[in-house]
């Protein structure tokens, strides 16, 4: 029997005076990525990293550690950790709905951190799945603020297969406006000919999002590395492929494309026709 997941936060899902135990479990998991540890090239040795006082030059023991903000060259605000707890505004056991927003309307831009949220027992189990049936049907999301690792987060929460998901939102102004980037971009006028023919590329290369064939490449190849090490084989090569030259001519590469994937101008008429 599988373990019961790990959970990152317990506490209450309320809405007005009704509210329902949950527990947040983490979406993405690290725990196969390679991780490396730092040796002494001379002796192979494992090293660990220690914090030192600049001007004494001497080890600063973990309980002499302190946060710390330079407000001038090298004169610093120190921060206690009982200072940074009091700035919590939310309360650390209750997600608090503050409102509901359409899920279509959410900006993906300001989607950070998911997790998954569940009952926490038997007894919410109902009032959970009420209110993510309601959820579901209006297409409605949740809004909301999260004390997890020490700050506040905002979050959304929508409803996600027979639980729901909870998404850290990125601060406003942690994102770069559109108009900012986009603003140099010339508005010209396009070749509707051009675009036809870039839409039939897009159609015949038409497939499903399915993220079971998503693969960390660098990651497998790290591993590879090290398997061939430890063998003491071959270090493995990987194959980079030459960027092709550049094109002026647009047009003529999508012509080109679509030459090679079978399809052609006058089988474009041809739709049309029968159409």
């Amino acid at each position: 029997m599988p373990a019961a997941p790990r959970a990152a936060w317990k506490g209450y899902l309320k809405i007005g005076s009704v509210s329902c135990g949950v527990k947040i479990v983490g979406v993405v998991t690290e725990a196969e990525k390679i991780r490396f540890n730092v040796l002494n090239r001379e002796t192979g040795n494992r090293v660990r990293s220690v914090y030192v006082d600049e001007a004494t030059k001497k080890e600063v023991p973990a309980d002499q550690q302190q946060k710390g903000w330079e407000a001038d060259k090298d004169e610093f605000i120190a921060i206690d950790p009982e200072e940074i707890k009091a700035l919590k505004t939310s309360s650390e056991h209750t997600l608090d709905i503050e409102g509901f927003v359409p899920i279509k309307d959410i900006d993906s831009r300001y989607l950070e951190k998911p997790y998954y949220v569940i009952p926490a027992d038997k007894v919410s189990l109902e009032s959970f799945a009420v209110l993510r049936e309601a959820m579901e049907e209006t297409g409605m999301a949740a809004r909301s603020c999260v004390v997890m690792y020490q700050r506040d987060h905002d979050v959304v929460i929508q409803p996600y297969g027979k639980g729901m998901l909870l998404s850290w939102l990125r601060p406003h102004s942690y994102i770069v406006s559109e108009k900012e980037i986009f603003d140099d971009i010339p508005a010209g006028k396009l070749d509707k000919d051009l675009i036809d023919v870039a839409s039939m590329l897009i159609d015949k290369k038409l497939t499903e999002f399915d993220p079971s064939h998503f693969e960390d490449k660098y990651e497998e190849a790290l591993a590879e590395l090290i398997d061939a090490k430890r063998k003491g084989k071959k270090l493995p090569k990987r194959k980079v492929e030459k960027p092709k030259e550049n094109v002026v001519n647009l047009a003529e590469v999508l012509r080109k494309s679509l030459e090679r994937e079978g399809i052609s101008a006058r089988s474009k008429g041809k739709k049309s026709k029968a159409a």
